[in-house]
């Protein structure tokens, strides 16, 4: 027993869970590196689906019908999108390269649409296709290394949704896009019974998390929950660039 490397998937289960609970994922981006640390991204990738699959339903059953079905419409198909082009591109790119790529977007947007005292929830929502762009990506970045929380955020910080709804319609989203991804992962062998084996193990540590995350979520006024959630966006960001360029040099 890797002791090491089960603290490693016991800490990123935690933080994902407390993100998808309350804050929408912002901060489940640092799972997959997180857990990198000891294994191969391709296996922490593998590791954390199946613990994603059951924390979005334990996500989704906190915040039911609470989100905003036509920014679910619009965000879900381009989402699909986004993974078919990854699954078959999956080959070309180094999971270096999108740390680096998520990281950038990740900071380079907190910085433009850092909250001021109007809230980040009133600034002008996007355009169709460049917010259909950006959920496209999140697909793309969320097959490749469970990265999808950035370029989601970008569109969804821009919908002028209250911090429920903000929540709920990412919720049901990330849903999607996680059950979605099992079927490319599982054609291209990612998935195997030793590993789903490993996954299963933390779903109560998933359960507890979600709750945490959501005892949180109701307890925070709207202003500093965006606040929260653009930190934790740049801090992640950051987290990601430094591990990509660190890697290549």
């Amino acid at each position: 027993m890797d002791w090491y490397l089960i603290f490693l998937i016991a800490v990123a289960v935690l933080i994902t869970g407390i993100s998808k609970g309350g804050f929408s994922g912002a901060f489940g981006i640092a799972a997959v590196p997180l857990i990198s640390l000891q294994v191969s991204p391709t296996m922490a990738a593998a590791i954390m689906l199946p613990i994603l699959c059951v924390m979005d339903i334990f996500a989704v059953q906190k915040f039911w019908r609470k989100w905003h079905p036509e920014q679910l419409m619009k965000c879900v198909p381009a989402a699909i999108i986004g993974i078919i082009i990854g699954s078959l591109s999956a080959s070309w790119f180094s999971a270096d390269w999108m740390r680096i790529m998520v990281g950038l977007i990740a900071v380079g947007f907190t910085i433009n649409a850092w909250p001021g005292k109007k809230g980040a929830q009133q600034r002008p929502p996007l355009k169709p296709i460049f917010g259909k762009f950006w959920c496209a990506l999140a697909g793309f970045t969320s097959f490749i290394a469970h990265a999808g929380g950035p370029p989601m955020s970008v569109y969804l910080l821009r919908a002028n949704l209250d911090k429920t709804q903000y929540v709920a319609t990412a919720a049901m989203s990330f849903a999607v896009i996680n059950y979605v991804k099992l079927i490319p992962y599982g054609l291209l062998g990612q998935l195997n019974m030793s590993n789903i084996l490993l996954s299963l193990g933390f779903i109560p540590l998933a359960y507890i998390g979600v709750q945490i995350g959501a005892w949180l979520h109701y307890r925070l006024s709207s202003e500093l929950f965006f606040k929260v959630v653009y930190c934790f966006l740049f801090m992640t960001g950051l987290k990601l660039i430094w591990d990509g360029v660190s890697a290549l040099l």
